[in-house]
């Protein structure tokens, strides 16, 4: 009776200490699982989603300019005095939150996948995608309903905003000073002008600040390698060798670039001189090359992708400088090409918010179901 009793409680401990071990096993599995999940849902994150936040920050500045009451206002920009001040602070939050998110999956790559992130910063297109996020954050400081130019909150924020940007001129532009000519017409790519929107922008927050040297010394920056980088990528434009065909709607940058000067060397001088103006024109004439030749784009449009958001901004960009030419013309057909542009900005942009909701599906990481089951020493392992 005695060797029975033993042998029944030494069957008890044993099925006691199986239960937590098969539980603790199976809820490793589990987590293991859910962390290999979400370190290829982030492998696949790459700067290039940030296009998306780009052009939400640039509609946010382009609704602000255009529901400002302006006295003897034309009467077709009163048109977009029918926009609640509502819709602006609902596009500006979600530009906001988009870039938040986009940023959170970005450092989230850095810590997981750091690798990849430094094979992006080496990249000749990818270098040029870490300028997007800073140049967000400077649209959206510009457009921001909550803060003032001449606050004190505003002029640090734009220091922060704007150091990374210098950081990677220094990189960039120091390469292609350095490593000559040779090495520019090799990595220069439409993409490249990325580098100088983001002084650009910078240097039209700078002087709507009031800080018109800083401004100056932004400006130049931009527009001196503007000019370098403009001639080397349309003397090699047909070529079109260093981007694939997915990726040809960044060339709707060539026409960003002059937009921006227009806007930058507005705020800088206080009124849409000659200067501004012919940069206004050459940005609508680039734009009227592109839009003419539909068949360059035609493999790019056969699926969806990311790339399609570069339509947006530089659209927003022309459709910006089109309100600052028809504030200072003041004539009907100045009003008319403003009305055209940024109806046609935010119908793109309203678009490709409807093709990404459609053709984006995020995959949650599933966990393995829990297996409370006791099982045998030889089940287990």
């Amino acid at each position: 009776m005695d060797h029975a009793s033993e042998e029944k409680s030494q069957t008890h401990i044993v099925l006691a200490i199986d239960v937590p071990v098969t539980n603790t096993e199976t809820i490793c599995e589990s987590e293991i699982h859910i962390q290999s999940s979400l370190s290829s849902f982030v492998a696949k994150f790459h700067a290039g989603y940030f296009r998306i936040s780009l052009s939400l920050s640039s509609q946010a500045l382009l609704w602000k300019i255009l529901i400002e009451p302006i006295q003897d206002a034309h009467a077709l920009r009163r048109l977009f005095l029918l926009i609640p001040s509502t819709a602006f602070i609902l596009l500006w939050s979600l530009a906001l939150f988009t870039l938040i998110t986009l940023s959170f999956l970005y450092v989230l790559k850095c810590v997981l996948h750091f690798k990849m992130v430094k094979g992006e910063f080496l990249n000749h297109v990818g270098v040029n995608y870490l300028f997007v996020p800073w140049i967000c954050c400077l649209f959206l400081l510009e457009s921001s309903p909550l803060l003032h130019p001449k606050t004190l909150y505003y002029q640090i924020l734009w220091w922060v905003f704007v150091a990374p940007i210098l950081v990677l001129d220094v990189k960039i532009y120091g390469q292609w000073f350095t490593k000559g000519k040779r090495f520019l017409s090799t990595v220069a790519n439409p993409t490249s002008q990325l580098s100088v929107i983001g002084n650009l922008v910078g240097a039209q927050v700078a002087a709507r600040m009031g800080w018109r040297e800083s401004a100056i010394c932004m400006f130049s920056l931009g527009i001196s390698h503007y000019l370098v980088l403009f001639v080397t990528l349309y003397q090699r434009l047909p070529g079109n060798n260093n981007l694939p065909p997915m990726l040809r709607p960044v060339f709707f940058l060539f026409f960003a670039a002059p937009s921006m000067a227009s806007l930058a060397w507005n705020s800088i001088c206080g009124k849409f001189d000659t200067a501004s103006k012919m940069l206004f024109f050459l940005s609508l004439f680039l734009f009227m090359s592109l839009v003419s030749r539909p068949l360059l784009f035609k493999k790019s449009m056969k699926k969806f992708s990311v790339a399609w958001w570069a339509y947006s901004f530089p659209l927003t960009a022309l459709a910006l400088a089109s309100s600052e030419y028809a504030l200072e013309v003041e004539g009907l057909m100045a009003h008319a090409i403003m009305l055209v542009l940024s109806t046609l900005s935010v119908l793109v942009s309203l678009l490709l918010i409807v093709f990404t909701a459609l053709h984006t599906t995020i995959t949650l990481p599933v966990a393995p179901k829990l297996d409370v089951t006791p099982k045998s020493n030889c089940e287990a392992a």
